[in-house]
């Protein structure tokens, strides 16, 4: 960890170390109205030294992140598509400890919406969104934007490699993966890329052990990439009970069998369970349907097949049985979540 050195006081007629204590301290809400106040301030809170010394230090806060649909006027696509849409895309923010909801302000180059079906994943005090169909025309697109949650604002990062849709994708020490997936034609993909943040950089990875549609990836222990199920374009919606690891120092796959159940979607359901093992989250009730945030762990879904939609948050503790609690949510943020992740500020 960097040693903080300053040649001015951070909080005058303070000690350095308290200084940095009580700028540490600051909820993330405050740091873009902190970062006006001082050139040293600003350049210290948006640093990553920074960043870990609160991860250090357990001040960081952990927000679930969550892509939602928040407008349901029709809006018809191209004629020669036949296809309309009644959903526009934006990303919900929940903070479990104060019980409070925000919609973070929209991607410049999609003002009335992001991407269909795009993806989230976080590291590093920011949020990647990756992917998805263009709203309007419904093609598959590579954007990638970064919202920083210090400065509050979007950035445009590289394309990715290629169109790819209901891929995989995983976050750790400020790299992003993504792996399987579809081609624009609907091929099933068995490659495998990670995007560096910092460096605003993609890089290839070795190929899966098979094409893999519709799967879903996690990050275990900040070791392995997981990529779970999914299918072979031959076999639409034969859901296959392996995975695919990829080792973070061996930098090599793996291939792991009978970690899921055979010819259920993966989507939205894998999660990381107390003994750092793969979890079923539609195991806690076969009715709920789920969408899992790290953290204490944010689910929605509904009762029953035909149900409303419920907001819960899960505490899972070894050897115990899972305990759901149902938390309110504002109407604006009810909605059905197509994709979620958390964000570690």
């Amino acid at each position: 960890m960097k040693t903080f050195e300053f040649s001015t006081e951070l909080l005058p007629g303070l000690p350095e170390e308290l200084g940095l204590e009580c700028l540490s301290r600051l909820p993330y809400t405050a740091y873009r109205l902190a970062s006006r106040v001082c050139h040293r301030w600003r350049e210290l809170l948006q640093s990553l030294d920074f960043y870990y010394h609160r991860k250090r230090l357990g001040y960081t806060q952990k927000l679930a992140c969550l892509l939602l649909v928040f407008n349901s006027g029709i809006q018809n696509g191209p004629k020669n598509r036949g296809v309309s849409v009644s959903s526009s895309y934006g990303i919900a923010v929940f903070d479990s400890v104060s019980q409070s909801w925000d919609r973070l302000a929209p991607v410049p180059r999609y003002l009335n919406g992001l991407p269909l079906f795009c993806q989230l994943a976080s590291c590093e005090g920011k949020l990647v969104v990756m992917g998805g169909w263009d709203p309007v025309m419904y093609d598959p697109v590579t954007d990638v934007f970064i919202y920083d949650f210090v400065t509050q604002q979007w950035r445009q990062g590289k394309d990715m490699p290629s169109k790819r849709s209901f891929f995989a994708i995983g976050a750790c020490g400020g790299r992003v993966f993504v792996a399987g997936g579809h081609d624009e034609n609907k091929n099933a993909s068995r490659t495998a890329w990670v995007y560096d943040l910092r460096t605003d950089e993609w890089a290839e990875l070795g190929e899966l052990s098979q094409e893999r549609d519709e799967c879903e990836g996690v990050v275990i222990g900040e070791e392995e990439f997981w990529v779970v199920s999914g299918y072979r374009t031959e076999s639409q919606g034969q859901f296959d009970g392996s995975a695919d690891v990829y080792g973070f120092k061996s930098e090599q796959w793996r291939r792991v069998e009978g970690v899921w159940e055979p010819g259920r979607c993966p989507r939205s359901c894998v999660g990381i369970g107390e003994d750092g093992k793969l979890l079923n989250w539609a195991e806690i009730n076969p009715g709920v349907r789920v969408r899992a945030c790290g953290g204490r762990v944010l689910v929605t879904g509904s009762e029953y097949g035909c149900g409303a939609l419920g907001f819960y948050t899960v505490e899972t503790k070894e050897g115990q049985n899972s305990k759901m609690e149902n938390i309110s949510v504002p109407n604006e943020f009810s909605e059905f979540v197509h994709a979620a992740c958390y964000a570690e500020i």
